[in-house]
């Protein structure tokens, strides 16, 4: 394989870049500001029917704890924390989507080349791939309730990204001169933006259950934990989000060693990357066989869900810089 010079860099461009993410950054912390005064002091009204299949009596899991829950059955019936300032923040949320984008075409342009090819322009096309499910699922499926959860590790990552993981925009090293940076990258991007959403919905589906099994209980539950939404919604819109990323995910993995054979001769080595994508890869296997053979519903199939985003995190940053292999250029 041959390589051309490398263009050199348009400085307007990596300047607006620069600006972009900076400005991304400030108006997804508005929004979750929004989005948290939302959940905190909205009423607890019942949502319109949405487009999700009705929900088993089983969904919520609250037999695992041996009380019976009250379940809603249906998205109809579902709660959450709502008011006016809810939908300015995904009004405010949809604006730094488009910064988002508008940062990693820039930084394309800038560079010259496919906009990812570190770890910081990773985790920017990540959290755009996030936040751009969000907003899908607040439009679909009316969850804009999920904002004041996403957008928090959303904003974590990019000041990680900011801080630490930025560099300078420029070419790739020889290693990333191929047509399967777009195909193998973007699909873990896609997934990974899609886990994130998964993971962080699963987290607030435990919380949200706790609540309700205290309700039941006769406990009075009180702050946010008490205005979440049914726990039965939450599920249900984490188990949607992973039935669209195992694919993707699965796909990248494939691509990945397909590209793998071309670069260095072999389709797997067994290096610290592949082998922690495969154990996610594992992990969302037995999520969605738990869910469809198991009848695992609730709690121990959420457990599940979360385990599988915290080895995702852990692939992407910390076997990054805690192992050597071929792929530690990233």
């Amino acid at each position: 394989m041959t390589y051309t010079l490398a263009a050199p860099v348009n400085e307007t461009m990596a300047s607006a870049s620069d600006t972009l993410v900076i400005a991304m950054i400030v108006t997804y912390a508005a929004a979750l500001f929004l989005f948290a005064i939302e959940a905190a002091y909205g009423q607890r009204t019942k949502l319109k029917a949405g487009r999700l299949m009705p929900v088993g009596a089983g969904a919520a899991g609250g037999a695992d704890d041996g009380i019976e829950v009250n379940v809603r059955t249906t998205e109809g019936e579902a709660r959450a924390s709502q008011s006016v300032l809810g939908k300015i923040a995904l009004g405010v949320t949809t604006v730094g989507f488009l910064m988002g984008l508008a940062q990693i075409i820039t930084r394309g342009a800038a560079a010259g080349r496919w906009p990812w090819g570190n770890m910081f322009e990773f985790v920017v096309a990540m959290c755009l791939v996030a936040v751009g499910v969000l907003l899908y699922a607040s439009f679909r499926y009316q969850a804009r309730f999920l904002g004041a959860f996403v957008l928090v590790p959303v904003l974590v990552l990019l000041g990680i990204g900011v801080r630490w993981l930025y560099v300078d925009p420029g070419p790739l090293i020889p290693a990333l001169h191929s047509y399967w940076v777009p195909i193998h990258v973007t699909a873990a991007i896609l997934a990974g933006g899609a886990f994130m959403v998964s993971g962080v919905t699963g987290i607030t589906y435990l919380v949200s259950h706790r609540s309700e099994v205290k309700r039941a209980a006769g406990e009075e539950v009180v702050g946010i934990a008490g205005r979440l939404p049914s726990p039965e919604l939450l599920d249900r819109i984490s188990h949607r989000l992973i039935l669209f990323a195992f694919p993707l995910w699965t796909f990248g993995i494939i691509a990945g060693s397909i590209w793998a054979d071309e670069a260095w001769g072999r389709f797997w080595g067994w290096d610290p990357k592949e082998v922690w994508s495969f154990i996610s890869w594992v992990v969302y296997a037995a999520y969605l066989h738990a869910r469809a053979t198991g009848g695992w519903r609730g709690p121990k199939a959420t457990w599940i869900n979360v385990l599988g985003f915290a080895t995702i995190l852990f692939n992407f940053f910390a076997v990054n810089y805690m192992f050597s292999g071929l792929h530690s250029y990233a």
